[in-house]
C-alpha cells in the first residue's frame, strides 16, 4: 500500500509539473504582442526559406533519385559533394543486388537529405579492394568523406529477401544516414521471426576517411 501510494503522489506531481508548464505557456501566448507575433511569424519565415535553399541545394546535387556512378573517380567527387552517401556496390548477376536496388530507390525519392547511389564491383576492382568489398551487394555509408559503417548482404535485414523497405529505411536511421523519424531502438516489424533478429544493428565498427588506405570492418568471403 505505502508503495503504490507512493507511486500515486508521484504521477500527482508528474501531473502538476505539466498541467504548470502548459499553463505558463498558454500565459506567455496571451501576453504576446503584435511585435512578438510579427517577429515569430519572421522567424519560421526564415526557417522555411532556409529549408527551401537546402532542398535546392540536394536537388542540384543530385539528391532525391538513384543513380549510377560510373567509376571511382565519380565515387569520390559525389563523396566530397555530399555529406551523406549510401552507395551500393553490386554486380549485374547477382540477384539480391535487384532487390537493393528496388528498395533505394524508393528510399531515395523520400530521403533528400541523402544521396543514393550505386558502382559496378566489377568495372571498379581499385575501389573494391580499397574498402574490401567481399560480399555482394553490399552498401557502404560515408559521411563526411569517410566510410563509417556497411550493410553486408541480408542479414542485418532479418536474413530474408523479402524484407520491406521500411526495414532498411531503418537500418540506414540506425547509422545516421538519414532522417528516420521512426523507433531506432526497435526494427519497424517483427524480426523475432527472422534469421539474425537478436543481433545490435547498425553500430559502426569505425570509420575510415576514404582518400587514405587502410583496413575495412568486412570479413564475409566474396
Amino acid at each position: 500500500m505505502a508503495a503504490q501510494q507512493a507511486l500515486e503522489n508521484h504521477l500527482l506531481q508528474a501531473t502538476q509539473m505539466i498541467e504548470s508548464q502548459v499553463d505558463a505557456e498558454i500565459e506567455r501566448i496571451e501576453k504576446m504582442d503584435d511585435d512578438d507575433f510579427e517577429a515569430l511569424r519572421q522567424k519560421r519565415m526564415a526557417a522555411m526559406k532556409k529549408a527551401a535553399e537546402q532542398k535546392q541545394e540536394w536537388m542540384a546535387a543530385g539528391h532525391g533519385e538513384y543513380s549510377e556512378v560510373a567509376d571511382e573517380k565519380e565515387f569520390f567527387e559525389v563523396c566530397k559533394r555530399s555529406k551523406r552517401v549510401v552507395c551500393h556496390f553490386y554486380r549485374d548477376s547477382t540477384f539480391r543486388c535487384k532487390i537493393v536496388d528496388k528498395h533505394l530507390t524508393e528510399i531515395a525519392r523520400k530521403h533528400l537529405e541523402t544521396k543514393f547511389i550505386k558502382i559496378n564491383a566489377e568495372r571498379s576492382k581499385f575501389l573494391v579492394d580499397r574498402l574490401r568489398i567481399k560480399t555482394l551487394p553490399t552498401i557502404c555509408l560515408a559521411k563526411d568523406g569517410k566510410t563509417t559503417d556497411y550493410i553486408v548482404g541480408f542479414d542485418d535485414l532479418g536474413g530474408t529477401d523479402d524484407f520491406p523497405t521500411v526495414m532498411l529505411e531503418w537500418r540506414l536511421g540506425r547509422s545516421d544516414m538519414i532522417n528516420y523519424s521512426g523507433d531506432l531502438l526497435e526494427p519497424p516489424v517483427n524480426a523475432s521471426k527472422s534469421k539474425g533478429s537478436s543481433k545490435v544493428f547498425g553500430k559502426p565498427k569505425g570509420s575510415r576517411n576514404l582518400r587514405d588506405d587502410g583496413d575495412s570492418d568486412t570479413d564475409d568471403d566474396y
